[in-house]
């Protein structure tokens, strides 16, 4: 009954603050959660720091005019970037809003396609990173590869999404016909709060559709199963970028 007069109150009040004086509001609101009984605290504070998590990111996309500052500011283009040659036939598989194909056709004079399963992401991407070298696509990069035969594929932020990964790179192999493929995702071990969530049974993944985020050990292994060799990985901004070759 306390904590339903509690949150009605609070709901109210906030209507009549500033941002500045609701974030105030939640300061005092944690301190005193972990000065009472800071051992009792850990869970909820790290419920809440998943949520911040996710709240910092649709106000930055918000505040940066709808585009992550994250692409500007971690500078992965560029890890694609130097490695896809001019003419080169890239596919950008899991494409979103075309950000990162379009910087590729920019810079590299590489032919992108880019496939996004989201009409809306593609829409976007028509609209805000249309290119003269760049096509884009809505459809089931699994099932389908545009124009094949490519000479890379890109995979930013899109492994983690799905199921059966080893299965999976096989299939986008064979269809799309690329010998390298240029992967960025999440490491799981980025901050001791992932695992220390994961034991709290607290949401610890970045977004809750990601099938899972990568140990260095597990990347490996599934990429090997897939038939691959990495013959470049880095570990920069709590992510794994990685080059890697069909084996044989």
């Amino acid at each position: 009954m306390l904590a339903r007069l509690a949150r009605f109150i609070t709901k109210r009040l906030i209507t009549f603050l500033s941002v500045h004086e609701q974030g105030e509001l939640a300061f005092l609101i944690l301190e005193k959660m972990t000065t009472k009984d800071a051992a009792r605290a850990a869970e909820p504070l790290m419920r809440l720091d998943s949520k911040v998590h996710e709240l910092h990111g649709q106000a930055a996309i918000a505040q940066n005019r709808g585009i992550h500052p994250k692409h500007e500011l971690t500078d992965y283009h560029q890890f694609f970037v130097e490695r896809i040659q001019p003419g080169e036939h890239v596919l950008d598989f899991g494409t979103g809003i075309g950000a990162v194909a379009s910087d590729i056709a920019e810079q590299t004079k590489a032919l992108v396609d880019g496939i996004d399963i989201v009409p809306e992401n593609i829409a976007t991407a028509h609209l805000r990173f249309s290119h003269s070298q760049v096509q884009y696509f809505v459809g089931d990069g699994l099932k389908i590869s545009p124009n094949p035969p490519y000479d890379i594929v890109v995979m930013s932020n899109v492994l983690e999404h799905l199921e059966q990964r080893p299965q999976a790179l096989k299939s986008i192999q064979q269809a799309s016909q690329a010998k390298r493929f240029l992967i960025r995702v999440p490491s799981f071990e980025r901050d001791w709060r992932v695992p220390y969530k994961r034991r709290l049974g607290v949401e610890w993944r970045l977004d809750e559709d990601h099938k899972t985020e990568f140990t260095e050990v597990q990347f490996r292994a599934e990429l090997a199963e897939a038939g691959f060799e990495i013959v470049h990985l880095e570990i920069r901004w709590g992510e794994i970028w990685a080059e890697a070759l069909v084996s044989g």
